[in-house]
């Protein structure tokens, strides 16, 4: 499989996590600020949520890692949380904005 076709599979993966209270995946949300294949299908992910105090702080991330790690021919996955920069809706994908009626 190209990198690009594994990049694909990925964020096809990613976008299957959704944070449970907005109906609209992580992705779309924008919370992935960064996403790495590095040699030997090793990725690295750096995202955020919407919000430090997030219910889900501890599974969404989890989620993603999960997820990734289902995609065949990841070798490893590392994903980092930040809460630098800050998120905002600004973030957020046009189709996400049309989901939550923001345009």
């Amino acid at each position: 499989m190209t990198e690009e076709a594994l990049r694909e599979e990925i964020v096809k993966a990613i976008k299957s996590v959704y944070d449970p209270e907005i109906p609209v995946d992580v992705w779309e949300l924008g919370l992935i600020y960064d996403l790495k294949i590095f040699p030997v299908n090793n990725v690295y992910v750096e995202m955020t949520l919407t919000s430090p105090s997030c219910p889900s702080a501890g599974t969404i991330p989890a989620e993603v890692e999960q997820k990734i790690r289902e995609v065949e021919g990841v070798n490893d996955v590392s994903v980092e949380l930040t809460w630098d920069p800050p998120y905002s809706q600004d973030m957020m994908s046009e189709e996400a904005k049309l989901e939550l009626g923001f345009m």
